[in-house]
Formats: C-alpha cells, sequence, structure tokens
C-alpha cells in the first residue's frame, strides 16, 4: 500500500467520526431542568415510569399489575384453611427431619467433648470460619 492511500483512509475516517460526533451532539441538545420535569410528569401520569427499585421488565410489570384479592379476602381464606387443616406446620417438615429430632443420642456429651479435645491435639479440626481440616 502506499502513503498516500493510507493518509487518505486516515483522513476519511477521521472525518466520518467527526461528522457523526456533530449530528450526535446536535440531536441531542441540553434539556432544562422544566422540561425534564414537564417530560417526567408526562411520563408519570401515562405510567411509563418505572416503580422505585424496579429494574427488569418483569419487576416492572410485577409492581404495575394490580392485587385481585383484598387483604381481608385473603386473611378470610387462611382462616377457613387453618381450620380445615390444610396449612402446612411452619418449621421442619420434612420425614427426615423430623426422625432426626426424635432419634435419641447415640453418645454422651462427655464422649463428644473427649473425642473433640482428641482431634483437636491432632490437629484435626477446622478452624473457624473455614472449611476443613488444616495439615
Amino acid at each position: 500500500m502506499s502513503l498516500k492511500f493510507i493518509l487518505a483512509a486516515t483522513l476519511a475516517t477521521a472525518a466520518a467520526l467527526a461528522w457523526e460526533s456533530a449530528a450526535a451532539q446536535a440531536a441531542s441538545e441540553p434539556v432544562s431542568r422544566e422540561q425534564r420535569k414537564a417530560e417526567t410528569a408526562a411520563a408519570n401520569k401515562a405510567g411509563q415510569l418505572a416503580p422505585a427499585g424496579a429494574t427488569q421488565k418483569a419487576d416492572v410489570a410485577d409492581a404495575a399489575r394490580k392485587p385481585t384479592k383484598t387483604r381481608e379476602q385473603r386473611m378470610a381464606e387462611t382462616e377457613e384453611a387453618k381450620k380445615a387443616g390444610q396449612l402446612a406446620p411452619a418449621g421442619a417438615t420434612q420425614k427426615a427431619d423430623v426422625a432426626d429430632a426424635a432419634r435419641k443420642p447415640t453418645k454422651t456429651r462427655e464422649q463428644r467433648k473427649a473425642e473433640t479435645e482428641e482431634a483437636r491435639k491432632k490437629g484435626e479440626l477446622a478452624p473457624a470460619g473455614e472449611g476443613g481440616p488444616t495439615k
């Protein structure tokens, strides 16, 4: 390639970039505070503003959806389900959790303390806040 060709291509690229920059600046003239407030108020009236904290389209859609039941209706339904025994109990409801809680310990407290002390002396205990034993 010749030096003239490289120079011409560089100048053409620079001119194109300068033109795009000037066009972008002309299209985005500064807006006064009053104009911005008026635009925001109009968008608010039209329901086009996202609620505070909503960052995704799904969040905006969820926040815009109105509830189908009143609080009193939901409370009445919950009370009916409670009387019918249809509510799940709070806390551990898995069969394994219940079985674990009902199982009697196989070692005494003194045995567990002795085992822990022996493991500490051998350096087999994981340091506080760490995931595994140190060697």
